[in-house]
C-alpha cells in the first residue's frame, strides 16, 4: 500500500453488466460504509471520507467502471488526493516546470554569451521546490496509508472479493 508510485491503483474485473455492478457497489457502500461520502455518476463512482473524517491528506477512491467486449465489468480504481489538494500539487508542479525551463534557457544563454549565469540559480531553486512536492506527496501518502487501506477494505466488501494493488 505504500511506495514511491505516485497514485496507488488497481483493475478488476466482475462477472455481471456494468448497471448491475454500480448498483450492487453503491448499495454495498451505503450499508456496509456509513462513513463515506458518495458520489455516482453513469460510469464512475467517488467515494471520500465523510467531512468530519476528511484531513488534508486523506485519499479518495475514484472508480471508473467499464463493459469489456465479454459484457462483463472492468472497474479500474485510483487513490489519490481530494481535488483541492490534487490542484495544489498540479498547480506547484506546472509552475516549477514552466519557470524552470524559462530559467534554464534564460541560464544556459547567459553562460553562452559570458553572462552572470543567474538564471541557473532559479533553475535550482525550481528543481528543490519540485523535490519538495513530490516528498510533501509521499509524505501525505504515508499519512494517509490507514485511510487508503480502509478505502481499500470498503470497496472490497463491496464487490464481495480482494483486489489486489498495482
Amino acid at each position: 500500500m505504500s511506495s514511491f508510485r505516485i497514485r496507488p491503483q488497481f483493475t478488476h474485473t466482475v462477472q455481471a453488466n456494468l448497471d448491475a455492478t454500480r448498483e450492487q457497489i453503491l448499495q454495498a457502500l451505503a450499508q456496509k460504509a456509513p462513513g463515506f461520502e458518495v458520489r455516482a455518476f453513469p460510469e464512475f463512482i467517488a467515494i471520500h471520507f465523510a467531512e468530519g473524517e476528511r484531513r488534508y491528506w486523506s485519499p479518495r477512491l475514484f472508480l471508473n467502471l467499464g463493459t469489456t467486449e465479454a459484457g462483463v465489468t472492468r472497474i479500474e480504481g485510483i487513490y489519490g488526493p481530494e481535488m483541492e489538494i490534487w490542484s495544489v500539487f498540479v498547480y506547484g508542479y506546472l509552475a516549477t516546470g514552466l519557470l524552470g525551463t524559462f530559467a534554464g534557457i534564460l541560464g544556459f544563454a547567459q553562460r553562452s554569451v559570458g553572462s552572470e549565469p543567474w538564471g541557473l540559480w532559479v533553475l535550482a531553486a525550481m528543481l528543490v521546490v519540485a523535490l519538495l512536492l513530490f516528498v510533501g506527496g509521499q509524505i501525505g501518502e504515508k499519512r494517509g496509508a490507514w485511510q487508503t487501506s480502509e478505502l481499500h477494505r470498503a470497496y472490497e466488501a463491496a464487490v464481495g472479493r480482494p483486489t489486489e494493488f498495482h
